[in-house]
């Protein structure tokens, strides 16, 4: 199964309004799961082999300034929607080298407006808006590998 295929999975379970979808195959294992928000899914992808859990010694838990700061930097940015990432690959601001960049911070976006492209198996995937609003943070740098449900972009919806 390739990575289109999976998406094109998502998407039919999304607009199907099934709240979870479990899909097994050989040695692969695919679990949809629809949340409150039908057009978010969850998705899980194990491999079917079994792994033996590896022990690991207490750690003492030590709290950096980054965590403490971290509650305060959550608090500010909730009333911003975050648009994460559907699939696993490399992050693009731009369409080609040459051409200018899709969004930049202070842009005003439209719902269906590309905001990047993400490059998967040699597949360039448009990722569009499903909000409106004004592109307020780019999480990612340009050309940086990302993963599945990883923020992208902070969009203010006001």
């Amino acid at each position: 199964m390739d990575i289109k295929e999976i998406q094109n999975l998502i998407k039919f379970v999304a607009k199907s309004g099934a709240s979870e979808v479990k899909l097994e195959m050989d040695d692969i294992k695919i679990t949809i799961k629809t949340g409150s928000d039908p057009e978010a899914p969850a998705v899980h992808y194990a491999p079917m082999a079994t792994q033996v859990p590896q022990m690991q010694a207490p750690v003492a838990e030590v709290k950096t300034v980054a965590e403490v700061a971290a509650p305060v930097a959550a608090t500010e940015n909730s009333k911003y929607i975050t648009i994460k990432s559907p699939i696993i690959g490399t992050f693009y601001r731009k369409p080609s080298p040459d051409k200018p960049l899709f969004v930049e911070v202070g842009q005003t976006i439209a719902e269906g407006d590309v905001l990047c492209i993400i490059e998967a198996m040699k597949l360039f995937n448009e990722i569009e808006s499903e909000v409106s609003g004004k592109v307020v943070k780019i999480l990612v740098d340009d050309s940086s590998p990302v993963e599945f449900d990883q923020p992208l972009f902070l969009v203010d919806p006001s």
